[in-house]
């Protein structure tokens, strides 16, 4: 994973920033990554494994440790250049947009972009410091189902409005001058992590009511066989 000490030289890289909880990683963000690293022209993609999503509950979070691993595990058996990230923990950082500066300073040749699903743009203008966020580094909105029709509406859409290319110039995105965002041509992919959890759930739901039913199967058994 990147380093926090400052690299030796080597060739300017066109990186791909892509912070979440992921809690857990999925299958969805391995599509993303893959549709960033074609469309967007990337030599490779960050997955930022956040200590804390400040717009989620703590308690919906698992470990950090647990988390950063199963990431790592997904990144590994995508067989793309996909890199698993703790920076944030170590810069002691919650926040994209103070992320994104510390990155730019300690790798200041490199070209970032931020990648993001239509769910979070919808949302963006209540991260901190939106504004200046839009204006650090390009980034690219990736179509998510149900939610890309609202994206094109949202606040930070409306904002940036004129900051906008074309899905054409997707692939010259690294190289722009922020404020500049993209909403690239891409496949969707319905997979998130709310449903994998809900999914999880449903089915440790269903297997404590199985236990449930054949312990009183049992119970009943064991009943009949005394009475007779």
């Amino acid at each position: 994973m990147p380093a926090l000490k400052r690299p030796q030289k080597r060739p300017v890289k066109r990186i791909g920033l892509l912070g979440g909880s992921f809690n857990p990683a999925h299958g969805g963000h391995t599509h993303i990554s893959q549709m960033a690293l074609e469309r967007l022209k990337l030599d490779e993609v960050w997955w930022l494994v956040s200590p804390g999503n400040p717009l989620k509950p703590p308690e919906s979070m698992a470990p950090f440790a647990e988390r950063l691993a199963a990431a790592e595990k997904v990144a590994d058996a995508s067989g793309k250049p996909i890199i698993v990230s703790d920076v944030e923990r170590q810069m002691g950082f919650r926040y994209s947009v103070d992320t994104v500066s510390a990155l730019k300073r300690r790798w200041p040749r490199d070209r970032f972009v931020w990648i993001m699903g239509a769910d979070n743009l919808i949302q963006a203008h209540r991260w901190r410091k939106w504004r200046t966020f839009f204006k650090s580094v390009p980034i690219a909105v990736f179509p998510r189902p149900t939610y890309s029709l609202r994206a094109n509406k949202a606040k930070a859409a409306r904002r940036f409005a004129s900051a906008k290319a074309p899905p054409s110039r997707a692939h010259a995105l690294a190289g722009m001058a922020p404020p500049a965002w993209v909403f690239p041509r891409a496949r969707l992919d319905a997979q998130s992590a709310t449903r994998i959890r809900q999914s999880k759930k449903d089915q440790n739901k269903k297997k404590g009511e199985s236990h449930t039913t054949k312990q009183k199967n049992a119970a009943e058994r064991s009943r009949v066989a005394e009475i007779d």
